[in-house]
């Protein structure tokens, strides 16, 4: 990082942001039909930053009147795939021009450091972005094998108007996982930011209009989850929902859709990952930084968050030891200081929950070695990195998403055991394995039911790589990679008798 961009550098920046107010509905700005707005605020200080219009089923329905005409139009969705790509790529580029505004926007709304929301604002959201841009024009349908006396075609076409209701924790970069495949298809929008997090996903529709995207083709309405993101979920001309969030509120969908069109709803929520360390990892450098960026990563508040450390008894100790001063040595604190590695949590009520699994710890006989509380000379809503040693596969916080900076370590005999603790959760979303045998890390991959499973590193995988979950951390459907792009599209075949 060079040398001027400090502290009070990212501190410039965030006196001079203009910090968007209203909804943005078919091509422009408006406040919300009832006149409504509620408070944002920046988690790091507790101070309102502004109000934001609070959208209901009214704005959602105008939303919808015009993605839905803006659909039927064909100016977007029938459009040449080269425009469509000529388009993505201009915001990608618009995306990277305007970087550090929208990271220290981000930072402000949402508690993250600095350092995160620049290295995903500048490299993660373009590239989705470009990426789906460059893959408009290389995406091929079939043709079936018939007799001579027939020409089958499968096509694929849009599915009309996605819903894509968003979470807190990563919200720009949700926004690009969602809505880069979703236009890149042809699909008109409607983005639901969580109401924690308004910011970046409205200045984003502003780019958007600069880059080429059609009134009507892109609609950011801010709002509460039972105010807009239910009206979403129950409206009849929504043809899809891509809901990122909690297993809770990703039931509620389904049962909107239940109740509604029967829309398909694609499904990323919650997990409780295991961290698996076999008896025969180096304990090295690699593997510390690893286990402890899985935990903390975002805080901790991160649905892949690898809490449940599962180490074999053997080499346990060495581990927490090494664990323990990794740890110690991290800097909580103001989030646009390019020195934070760890921010706050989101809300009050967060660092209370937060705080609260902690406390159920203790109480059911697991060790706090570090941390354990709120942090000291901070304001705001943050906690400290906690470790917890002599934690058993049934404590509360061995089963339970915490969405914090815990980590809990779980000593195993053996590769036997530490499958059977890995796979003993309601969820399925992510797993790591450090070993240096490759056959066993293959084994215990496949005997994971989990989305993903990484391999000596913790990793998501990239933009190239599906992400989703088994069990109750996801659907079917997946983002990411060509299979994001089977969220927005359906499948058509044209059969053609040949006389």
């Amino acid at each position: 990082m060079s040398a001027e961009k400090t502290f009070g550098y990212y501190k410039e920046i965030a006196a001079r942001l203009r910090l968007p107010e209203l909804a943005y509905i078919d091509g422009g700005f408006r406040p919300a039909s009832s006149g409504r707005v509620f408070e944002n605020v920046n988690p790091a200080t507790g101070e309102v930053l502004g109000t934001v219009a609070h959208c209901d089923h009214a704005d959602v329905d105008l939303a919808v009147r015009a993605a839905r005409r803006a659909f039927e139009d064909g100016g977007w969705s029938h459009a040449a795939p080269e425009h469509r790509k000529a388009v993505l790529l201009r915001l990608a580029e618009l995306v990277r021009r305007h970087t550090e505004e929208l990271a220290v926007m981000e930072c402000l709304d949402t508690g993250k450091t600095i350092t995160d929301c620049l290295h995903e604002i500048g490299n993660e959201v373009p590239t989705f972005f470009q990426w789906y841009a460059e893959l408009i024009d290389k995406t091929f349908g079939k043709v079936a094998p018939t007799g001579s006396d027939a020409l089958a075609l499968i096509v694929k076409e849009p599915i009309g108007v996605a819903g894509l209701v968003l979470p807190w924790n990563f919200p720009l970069l949700m926004v690009a996982w969602k809505l880069a495949p979703a236009l890149a298809a042809g699909c008109s929008a409607l983005v639901k930011p969580a109401e924690q997090t308004p910011l970046t996903a409205l200045r984003l529709a502003e780019l958007a209009a600069e880059a080429g995207v059609p009134p009507g083709v892109l609609n950011v309405l801010p709002g509460f989850g039972e105010t807009a993101g239910q009206a979403i979920g129950r409206h009849p001309d929504v043809d899809v929902v891509s809901f990122t969030g909690s297993t809770e509120v990703g039931a509620y969908f389904l049962k909107y859709a239940s109740e509604s069109n029967l829309k398909p709803v694609g499904l990323e929520m919650g997990g409780k990952s295991p961290f698996i360390v076999l008896d025969d990892a180096t304990l090295d450098d690699n593997l510390i930084d690893n286990a402890v960026r899985s935990a903390f990563w975002n805080a901790g508040q991160n649905c892949s968050a690898n809490m449940r450390q599962i180490v074999a008894a053997r080499i346990k100790d060495d581990y927490l030891a090494k664990v323990l001063e990794k740890t110690k040595a991290m800097k909580v604190g103001a989030p646009l200081d390019p020195a934070t590695q760890i921010g706050s949590m989101i809300t009050a009520e967060h660092q209370k929950r937060v705080l609260g699994y902690i406390e159920t710890g203790r109480r059911e006989g697991a060790k706090v070695v570090a941390g354990g509380g709120p942090t000291a000379g901070q304001g705001g809503y943050f906690v400290d990195p906690t470790v917890f040693d002599e934690v058993s596969p049934e404590m509360t916080i061995a089963r339970e998403e915490i969405f914090g900076p815990v980590l809990g370590v779980i000593p195993v005999k053996d590769v036997e055991e530490a499958v059977r603790i890995g796979r003993q959760t309601e969820y399925g979303l992510h797993a790591t394995v450090f070993t240096r045998d490759v056959d066993r890390a293959i084994q215990v991959a496949r005997r994971l039911p989990c989305g993903t499973v990484a391999i000596n590193g913790f990793t998501e995988g990239d933009i190239k790589t599906p992400f989703g979950g088994y069990r109750r951390s996801g659907s079917l459907a997946r983002d990411n990679g060509t299979e994001a792009l089977d969220q927005y599209l359906q499948t058509k075949t044209i059969w053609i008798s040949v006389g």
